[in-house]
């Protein structure tokens, strides 16, 4: 089943975003499903170049324990 649907725009594309911040996280959160799994570029709008950016700054403050590595 084809999705109709329009594309979400990147956040960081329109926003002139051009780094992701291991510390900032509460923006990091954003793209994190309540069970703390990183969520799809296609649920969140990312484009490929910044969704790698969000996995790599996710990864980052999951070892530095900012944020946790799994939640129940």
């Amino acid at each position: 089943m084809p999705n109709n649907f329009p594309k979400k725009p990147c956040l960081f594309c329109t926003e002139k975003i051009s780094y992701v911040d291991y510390k900032d996280t509460q923006f990091i959160r954003r793209f994190m499903s309540p069970y703390a799994k990183i969520m799809s570029s296609q649920k969140t709008g990312t484009c490929s170049k910044h969704q790698r950016m969000v996995s790599q700054a996710l990864k980052r403050a999951r070892h530095m324990a900012l944020l946790p590595f799994v939640s129940t």
